[in-house]
C-alpha cells in the first residue's frame, strides 16, 4: 500500500523553499469535542487504550488532558514556567566558538522560534511534539500537528483519529527536513506533567461542583406549600405564586402529606475549601517543583525565595533540552531548507547573571578607587553615564580660583 506523502497535506511539494508562500493545507479531519464531565474511570480507559501493546491510540488521553489545562492554576504554572525559558537571550555560535551576530540577530527577530521552542517545552508536559515547517503569510511557521493524530510509538500519522487510514511519517525524505518530532516515542505510562495531575484537577472541579450547590442550598433554601392537590385550580394557582415569589427551589404537597428535613452535617464548606487547597498544592508540585505564592498564611520570603530557587533549577533543565534539540536537529533543518547559511553551528543560552551581585562588586570597586568602562557599565545596568558629577568641594575651588 502506498501512502500518501505528509508535504502533500500542506501543499509544498516539489517547490523550493524561496517559493513556498502558499497557505498550509492540513488533511487532518477536524474533530468537534463534546465538553461534558469526566472523572477517573474516563482518564483510565484512556491510559487503557493509549498503553495497547498494538495499535495504541492516544486521541482519547490528549483529549482529556486538553481539558485539563483547563484549570486556571495549572495553566499558569506552566505559562510561568514556560515563559521564564521563553524570555532567555540565546546566541548562535560557531566552530571557533565565536557569537555569530549576523544570525543570532535573524534568529531573534523571528517567531518561529518561540513556536518551535514552545512545542520543545511541551514535551516535558505532554510527552511528545511532531511539527511541520510551514510558508504562510509570507513567513516560516513551525505549525503542531495535533498529538491525537500522531502514535510517535509506531510512527504514524491518522488523518482521522477514529480511522485506520495513516502514514508512516519517519519513512518520508522529508523527515528531520520539514518534519520535526521531539520527546519520548517510545511505549511508557509517562505521558508528561499533565497526566500526571489530571486526578487533582478533576477532584478538585469535583469539590468546587459540590461547594457552589452548598452556597446555593445555605443561601436559597428551598420552599415548601401544602395545598389541594387533588383541585386542579387550587394546583396552578400554587405553582404561579412559588413562581412569582423568586428563583429558589420549590415543591408542592398535599395538605394530607407531611414532610421533614433530614439532618444533615453542619458545616460551612470547610471540606471542599481543604480539598480544594490540598488539590492545588499537588497541582504546583510537578510543574513548579513547590508551591509557590499560595500560602499566604503560612508563607513567608525565605520559603517564597527557596520555592523560586528550585523552579530556576527546572527552567535550566527545560534550556538545556532546549539546546539539544536546536543543535541536534533544528539548525540543521533550516540549513537544508534556507532559512540560515551552511555551516556549522551551536544553539547556547546566555550565561545567566545575578545583576544584583554584580552591581554591588561594581560599587565596590568603585569606591575602592578602580576604574571601570564607563560603556559596560551602561550595557550592563542600563545606567547612562554622561561624566563626572560636580561635586560641591570642586565647585567652591573653582569658584576661589576665579575670584582670587
Amino acid at each position: 500500500m502506498k501512502f500518501p506523502n505528509i508535504i502533500d497535506w500542506f501543499g509544498l511539494k516539489d517547490k523550493p523553499a524561496e517559493t513556498k508562500t502558499t497557505k498550509p493545507i492540513f488533511s487532518i479531519a477536524p474533530k468537534s469535542i463534546s465538553r461534558v464531565r469526566k472523572d477517573i474511570a474516563d482518564w483510565n480507559k484512556a491510559l487503557q487504550m493509549a498503553m495497547l501493546d498494538e495499535n495504541p491510540k492516544t486521541w482519547s488521553l490528549y483529549n482529556l488532558l486538553d481539558e485539563i489545562m483547563q484549570d486556571a492554576l495549572l495553566k499558569s504554572q506552566v505559562e510561568n514556567r514556560r515563559n521564564k525559558s521563553l524570555s532567555q537571550t540565546f546566541s548562535i555560535i560557531g566552530k571557533d566558538g565565536k557569537v555569530n551576530q549576523e544570525i543570532t540577530d535573524l534568529l531573534q527577530n523571528k517567531i518561529f522560534v518561540n513556536e518551535v521552542n514552545t512545542e520543545i517545552l511541551n514535551t516535558k508536559y505532554l510527552k511528545h511534539s511532531l511539527g511541520q515547517w510551514v510558508y504562510a503569510d509570507g513567513r516560516l511557521k513551525f505549525q503542531l500537528i495535533p498529538r491525537q493524530n500522531v502514535d510517535p510509538v509506531t510512527g504514524l500519522v491518522y488523518q482521522d483519529y477514529t480511522e485506520d487510514k495513516f502514514i508512516k511519517y519517519r519513512e518520508l525524505s522529508e523527515f528531520g527536513v520539514w518534519v520535526l518530532e521531539f520527546g519520548d516515542t517510545t511505549l511508557s505510562a509517562d505521558f508528561g506533567l499533565i497526566n500526571a495531575v489530571v486526578p487533582h484537577v478533576l477532584f478538585k472541579r469535583f469539590a468546587q461542583s459540590c461547594w457552589s450547590e452548598l452556597c446555593e442550598i445555605y443561601g436559597i433554601p428551598p420552599r415548601v406549600m401544602k395545598t389541594n392537590t387533588q383541585d386542579k385550580r387550587m394546583l396552578n394557582r400554587a405553582e404561579q405564586m412559588m413562581r412569582d415569589m423568586g428563583a429558589a427551589a420549590y415543591f408542592i404537597i398535599d395538605e394530607s402529606e407531611k414532610f421533614e428535613w433530614a439532618q444533615s452535617v453542619q458545616t460551612n464548606g470547610d471540606v471542599y475549601k481543604n480539598l480544594i487547597h490540598l488539590c492545588n498544592n499537588e497541582i504546583s508540585m510537578p510543574i513548579s517543583g513547590a508551591i509557590i505564592g499560595q500560602d499566604t498564611v503560612n508563607g513567608n520570603r525565605s520559603k517564597e525565595q527557596a520555592s523560586q530557587n528550585l523552579l530556576e533549577d527546572l527552567v535550566q533543565a527545560d534550556l538545556s533540552l532546549i539546546e539539544q534539540e536546536w543543535n541536534s536537529k533544528i539548525l540543521s533543518s533550516l540549513q537544508l531548507i534556507g532559512e540560515i547559511p551552511q555551516g556549522e553551528w551551536y544553539y547556547k543560552y546566555d550565561k545567566a547573571e545575578d545583576l544584583d551581585k554584580l552591581f554591588g562588586y561594581t560599587k565596590d570597586l568603585l569606591n575602592a578607587g578602580k576604574e571601570v568602562d564607563e560603556k559596560w557599565i551602561t550595557d550592563k545596568f542600563g545606567v547612562p553615564i554622561t561624566g563626572e558629577r560636580q561635586t560641591q568641594q570642586n565647585a567652591q575651588k573653582l569658584s576661589g580660583d576665579f575670584f582670587f
